[in-house]
């Protein structure tokens, strides 16, 4: 199945203009993430504030992830302080799956953000060149520019959905309606199991089996399938096969 590190800044002491800091709204874009990534049927591992880049990298390390996400915004330095504005979504120098990542990403931040947003190659930010996965850094916005911050806050929920759009598309899946809150339902097939998959089509690879009256989690849906999951299993199936 598609699996995703995700990782929201820990940076609690870079203040916002205006209020707030880094580490927080960085982590509201991650909550207004999730039921996006769930619907797509996309695995999610999340660092947490306690963390720090590094122990994030170690932890993304240690796992197999289609994608390492790291979630910023920006300073200027001291000499333009509160002066400079933009995006910057960075890609390791190279990176054939990252820059991929990266442009995807941009395109959506594009339609949203109102100013200009960058892809750039970096040899230096360790989320991006020390990860095993293929990883993007994005810097959303300046939050010492006042209108950079304001932005930040008043669309979380639009930054948010572009992010998770992108990264569906990066993972080849629909973009898919979440069930929110998530329901609860269960398998409903005439004794048969339902075929599990990890994308909403016929021709894709089966990762579980579910048996008849197997309790599921129902997370989106797209064109009759339902993204769901049941004993550590998340993927699609046949929406036809479910009870409500």
């Amino acid at each position: 199945m598609p699996t995703l590190y995700l990782s929201p800044s820990t940076q609690e002491w870079n203040p916002y203009a205006g209020g707030g800091n880094e580490e927080q709204y960085m982590n509201l874009v991650a909550d207004d993430m999730m039921p996006y990534l769930r619907a797509c049927a996309i695995s999610v591992t999340r660092n947490t504030p306690e963390m720090t880049a590094a122990s994030s990298i170690v932890q993304s390390n240690a796992g197999h992830y289609g994608l390492h996400l790291a979630l910023h915004s920006n300073a200027s330095p001291a000499s333009s302080a509160g002066q400079r504005r933009g995006a910057e979504v960075y890609y390791a120098r190279g990176a054939v799956a990252g820059l991929r990542a990266a442009e995807l990403i941009a395109a959506n931040l594009r339609e949203i953000y109102p100013g200009d947003v960058r892809v750039l190659a970096t040899t230096t930010l360790g989320e991006v060149v020390r990860t095993r996965a293929p990883a993007v850094l994005i810097e959303y916005a300046y939050h010492d520019n006042a209108e950079d911050a304001e932005w930040i806050r008043s669309n979380i929920p639009e930054i948010a959905q572009a992010t998770a759009k992108a990264v569906a598309q990066f993972f080849g899946l629909p973009f898919a309606d979440p069930i929110n809150p998530p329901a609860h339902g269960r398998v409903k097939t005439k004794g048969s199991a339902l075929l599990l998959r990890a994308k909403p089509d016929r021709t894709t690879a089966v990762i579980g089996r579910l048996a008849n009256g197997q309790p599921v989690t129902l997370y989106g849906e797209w064109k009759g399938w339902v993204s769901v999951e049941s004993s550590g299993l998340l993927g699609w199936v046949d929406g036809r096969y479910l009870a409500r």
